[in-house]
């Protein structure tokens, strides 16, 4: 895990460096400051020797700037390095999110790739600037203050090692119970960004079901389980405050006592007591080694808080697509000639049915297929096949004469066009959201093909025309708009293949037929697969699939479906006598 994640400091390794030796600098000048101290009061103050005091406050003052700067300093690369270390992490999950197969995708699900884009990123971003900053600074300065101290008086200074056992026991504990809640925390944060995604999706559902309330409990529950669990956490967590504290007195009644007595034994003056000035800077050096265990106690929670997020961090940037170019590396589909060889699929190995099962077909070029079938009948998921959005359990499907997975994946799926039902549009132009489909287009090019998917004609009524912005998710245009300016961006592909995926259900009859009759005399030589729930809409294709439960039923002609298959006469008598009536 850690030499995963340490791959994303890349151009930060210079500032990642440097901090620590930044840090340790400024370790050392505050170190040093106690022993110039005790030279100011006993050499300086004590004996009344103005000289020395002002020797001693130049040196003070030296080190005091020194110690500044080099804090300041290793605070701006610390920062820096932190930050550049942050994106880099958010760049590789992000694009290592953009080469999942769906079954990553559905595995992970949405919200929770967004909570480690997010908050796991910067719970880790926040432990990496710890480590290169405390995790130097606490060590370095707990060694150098314990050896200075005991240098001053060694019985002393073994105060500071009595306390150790008892931190560390502590610390096991709040580590033990912590983690496993923060691990639950962040895994409910997930939780909680399905139902708000899920909201504002269905924002305009929810409030013609007047629903809000029903939104805001489901909200509250998950919110109020996050509070539980975090609350439990940071319970165990705040046990650390206390603990230190509790040392950090025992130690300083301790060392304030006997080196009270020390000093008054000596007189400041015998060889084997206590001077007033070593005894202020043992207190110093008794802080420092104190708050440099604190420090320490710290990184330690914040490195189980982390922890988790890092662990989720790491399997995202491990996860590996199981649907990557072919070895033979194809870069060029001949045709759009579509052949599918005994095909099944299942989207699980645990499932216990096939999506598709056995499934033969053979589609020249320039076919024009209808594919028609009840919901559930995996219409959907047989078109799927073909620019490998998944792959096959069983069995091949070729394109152009070649096995899909011998492609180049870029180059199989730039011949192939699909327009979903639930289309997305991008924030953006008109023009940036058909620029999708070809970002060479010019101004001509995009308006054949607007006119060609019956586009053009409301685009000329907006203001700005082919410069209209576009909302995220195509929030302001209507459902049908949105579905033509989508055909119009795969047509921009020129494709060997377009699939369009029940894609015309929100346009009227009388668009889809023009739509389609654009699509005969414009390009004949794609190979067109329409998934219709309407007939009309599948009618007039050289051939119509009929789905059912996963198979193919029939294939023929309109004329030979109305009298060979009766899913096919229903589906048409039932359509026909509606729009009777």
């Amino acid at each position: 895990m850690i030499k995963k994640l340490a791959g994303c400091v890349r151009q930060y390794k210079l500032p990642a460096l440097i901090t620590p030796v930044l840090v340790i600098l400024e370790t050392i000048a505050e170190i040093a400051i106690p022993v110039v101290m005790a030279d100011l009061i006993d050499k300086g103050i004590y004996m009344g020797d103005m000289q020395q005091v002002v020797i001693a406050g130049i040196k003070l003052l030296v080190l005091t700037c020194l110690a500044m700067f080099f804090g300041v300093a290793a605070g701006f690369t610390a920062s820096h390095a932190s930050a550049g270390f942050a994106a880099n992490l958010r760049h590789d999950m992000f694009e290592n999110v953009q080469k999942f197969s769906f079954f990553s995708i559905d595995r992970f699900s949405t919200a929770s790739i967004v909570t480690r884009l997010t908050t796991d990123a910067s719970n880790v971003q926040m432990a990496f600037q710890m480590i290169t900053r405390i995790t130097f600074r606490a060590p370095f300065m707990l060694i150098f203050a314990f050896v200075f101290a005991y240098n001053i008086d060694s019985q002393l200074s073994m105060v500071f090692l009595y306390t150790i056992p008892l931190l560390a026991v502590g610390l096991f504990v709040i580590v033990k119970f912590a983690f496993p809640r923060f691990q639950r925390v962040f895994k409910t944060y997930d939780k909680l960004n399905a139902v708000v995604e899920e909201n504002l999706r269905g924002i305009r559902v929810v409030k013609s079901f007047v629903q809000e309330e029903h939104e805001k409990e489901k909200f509250g529950k998950i919110s109020d389980s996050i509070y539980t669990d975090f609350t439990k956490a940071e319970k165990t967590v705040a046990l650390n405050g206390p603990l230190m504290q509790f040392a950090i007195y025992v130690c300083m009644v301790l060392i304030s006592w006997f080196g009270a007595q020390a000093v008054v034994a000596s007189g400041n003056n015998e060889v084997l007591g206590l001077s007033t000035g070593e005894l202020m800077s043992l207190f110093t050096y008794s802080m420092q080694i104190l708050m440099s265990l604190m420090m320490i106690s710290m990184i330690f929670v914040m490195l189980t808080m982390s922890r988790a997020s890092a662990n989720r961090i790491v399997e995202i940037l491990d996860e590996k697509n199981d649907i990557v170019d072919g070895e033979k590396n194809l870069t060029e589909v001949k045709d759009g000639s579509i052949e599918f060889r005994n095909v099944s699929f299942r989207y699980s190995e645990s499932a216990e049915n096939n999506a598709l099962n056995k499934i033969d077909l053979s589609i020249k070029s320039g076919e024009t297929i209808g594919v028609l079938g009840g919901t559930g009948s995996s219409k959907s998921t047989l078109v799927q096949m073909i620019p490998r959005l998944y792959d096959t359990t069983e069995g091949e499907v070729y394109v152009g004469g070649e096995n899909v997975r011998d492609y180049n994946l870029n180059a199989l799926r730039n011949s192939v066009a699909m327009v979903l039902q639930k289309n997305v549009l991008f924030s953006g132009t008109i023009k940036d959201n058909l620029r999708w489909g070809d970002p060479e287009a010019t101004d001509e090019q995009m308006k054949h093909v607007c006119e060609l998917a019956c586009a053009d004609e409301f685009i000329q009524g907006f203001p700005d025309k082919y410069d209209t912005y576009i909302e995220q998710g195509g929030a302001n245009v209507s459902g049908g708009q949105k579905q033509r300016l989508c055909i119009a961006r795969a047509l921009l592909k020129k494709p060997k293949i377009l699939i369009l995926d029940d894609s015309t259900s929100a346009v009227d009859t009388k668009t889809d037929a023009m739509i389609r009759k654009a699509f005969r005399e414009e390009i004949p030589d794609t190979t067109k697969i329409i998934i219709a729930q309407r007939v009309s809409s599948v009618m007039d294709a050289d051939r119509i699939i009929v789905m059912n439960n996963g198979a193919v039923e029939a294939m023929g002609t309109h004329e030979e479906l109305l009298q060979s298959n009766a899913i096919y006469r229903e589906v048409y008598e039932s359509q026909t006598k509606g729009a009777e009536e």
